[in-house]
């Protein structure tokens, strides 16, 4: 056996040193070690962002394939927030694995932040990322082109189909009263059984426990406490009428006093027999004793011809018993008639005011209201609207009713800078609603100033007898682009009969169109939803004639 060993050298100074063999070997390991090490580096798409704006951060990994990799997630690149994190993509190269993983980074601060170093696992070792450097600039706004504007109000979205809130109510409240006649029916059906003559009612509670399954299951406890429950429940109301309450021993007494009395002609052996019977279902009852089937079924048998023999034994009832008998039904079904008329309406008055709850609850309490009591901007609303041509230049626009030609005094100097004026109306400025439509034809070129015509609306407003005018003013288009000036706000006009001021909203819109003038004048009552609804929509409905153009 050979043996491999290193030789030794050793210099001047006696300090022992390898041959160049043993360096080569040594180099060529820290060359291959080194070969075998993995790396991590990480960079951006971009260092400069806008805010709200996204970057792309990579992480790539290039290391053995047989290495456990584990890429930072969670908070780690704080201050920036993770949009998105991509799932790692891996090339392979030959016995090595180059993955790539990416995240979706945004800021929505302003100024320069740096994205720490990262920690990237392999085999339970730590490998760290440069940190980098980002800057996240401001969105400039340049003022004094941009025109300012109030804030508009939210817009409501139509959704996607879906059963309004009323309806369910409505299938929750009919559910109810379903179940509640359902009971009340049932309930009726057992009063109905218990007010059966007491022949036929014994009688048909013996066939029901005929009919159970109480014998074939051992219940012998419960089959007698129903067999002598009718029976006594017979006796109760044919006979004594503390049959139901009484023992064993007072009820047979009774009885013989009365067979002794001649008042019942029973045999001493039917009495003894009902005896027997009762004491054996006291012991089934209250001592646990379990009689065999035979013997209850014989029982049961006798308890029959008992019912047979007390009431062959009862004497038939005076023609003064049968009078007073049916005046007692009678008054008896008049009883029951007023309870099912009082049932009846309490039932109907649940049902509308449960309606009634459920609509104010999906709908409101005041459009319920003035679906009720009725409210007149709401009929206007509700009613058939009318699409008409009006004026010289003609607009067209659609209202809930038709206005009406109304002649206005205008000075002589206005009326020369005019071809014609015409104004058309709905409604008085005291009215809860209001609408006017005016046109006015140029005598030739006239330069008309839009803006300074706007002065003189609070002169008008005023001679309409408007207080206390607050006047709010921007650009306006239809939307079919023709573009005019919106003036709208409050006002307050003193109405004639109270003579109380009211507070109103008005809308006017001035257009120069087809070398004329037209204004739009709504007025109508402040906080009245549905004005606000009918104004929008004729707003919304202002056209101005194509061929004038």
């Amino acid at each position: 056996m050979k043996k491999i060993f290193s030789k030794k050298y050793r210099n001047e100074s006696g300090k022992t040193r390898f041959s160049g063999a043993l360096f080569f070997f040594m180099l060529f390991i820290s060359v291959f070690s080194y070969a075998q090490q993995s790396r991590v580096d990480a960079e951006i798409d971009t260092s400069t962002i806008k805010i709200g704006e996204q970057i792309l951060y990579s992480i790539q990994v290039e290391t053995d394939s047989s290495n456990l990799i584990v890429f930072p997630e969670g908070d780690s690149f704080s201050p920036l927030e993770v949009v998105e994190s991509f799932k790692a993509d891996t090339i392979r190269l030959e016995d090595r694995f180059r993955l790539l993983k990416e995240y979706s980074l945004t800021q929505f601060d302003s100024g320069k932040y740096v994205i720490p170093q990262q920690k990237v696992l392999i085999n339970n070792r730590e490998y760290l990322t440069d940190s980098l450097l980002i800057e996240v600039a401001d969105v400039l706004v340049d003022t004094t082109r941009q025109k300012m504007y109030p804030i508009k109000p939210s817009v409501e979205v139509p959704g996607s189909f879906k059963i309004p809130a009323w309806i369910w109510w409505l299938l929750v409240i009919l559910v109810l009263a379903g179940l509640v006649f359902y009971l009340y029916r049932k309930r009726q059906k057992k009063e109905a059984e218990k007010e059966l003559p007491p022949y036929e009612q014994v009688i048909l509670e013996l066939q029901h426990l005929d009919n159970s399954s109480l014998l074939e299951q051992r219940e012998v406890k419960e089959y007698y406490s129903q067999l002598t429950f009718s029976a006594r429940k017979y006796l109760d109301r044919e006979v004594y009428d503390r049959a139901l309450e009484s023992t064993t021993s007072e009820l047979i007494t009774y009885l013989e006093l009365n067979k002794n009395a001649g008042k019942l002609e029973l045999d001493e052996k039917t009495i003894q027999d009902l005896k027997i019977i009762l004491s054996r279902a006291d012991l089934a009852k209250f001592a646990n004793s379990r009689p065999d089937i035979i013997t209850a079924k014989s029982d049961r048998s006798r308890i029959g011809d008992i019912i047979e023999e007390v009431k062959a034994s009862i004497p038939e009832p005076s023609e003064e018993e049968i009078r007073e008998d049916e005046a007692y039904r009678e008054v008896r079904e008049r009883k029951k008639k007023q309870k099912r008329v009082v049932i009846a309406a309490v039932l109907a008055s649940l049902l509308i005011i449960g309606a009634g709850a459920a609509f104010i609850i999906s709908k409101g309490f005041e459009e319920v209201r003035d679906s009720l009591l009725g409210h007149p901007t709401k009929e206007l609303l509700e009613g058939e609207w009318i699409r008409s041509e009006y004026g010289d230049p003609s607009v067209m626009i659609t209202t809930p009713e038709v206005l009406i030609r109304k002649e206005l005094e205008l000075p002589e100097e206005t009326k020369q800078m005019m071809l014609g004026s015409e104004t058309f109306v709905y409604g008085s400025p005291v009215s809860n609603f209001y609408t006017a439509l005016t046109t006015v034809k140029f005598s030739g070129e006239v330069d008309f100033d839009l803006e300074r015509s706007v002065d003189g609306i609070y002169t008008m407003l005023e001679q309409q007898g408007a207080r206390n005018i607050i006047m709010k003013e921007e650009e306006f288009s239809t939307l079919s682009g023709v573009k005019g000036i919106r003036i709208f706000g409050t006002l307050e006009i003193e109405d004639p009969v109270t003579g109380r001021a009211v507070t109103n909203a008005y809308e006017i819109l001035n257009f120069i169109e087809n070398s004329g003038f037209e204004q739009i004048l709504v007025i109508h009552n402040e906080g009245d939803t549905y004005a606000e609804e009918i104004t929008q929509r004729i707003i919304d409905s202002v056209e101005f004639n194509e061929e004038g153009k």
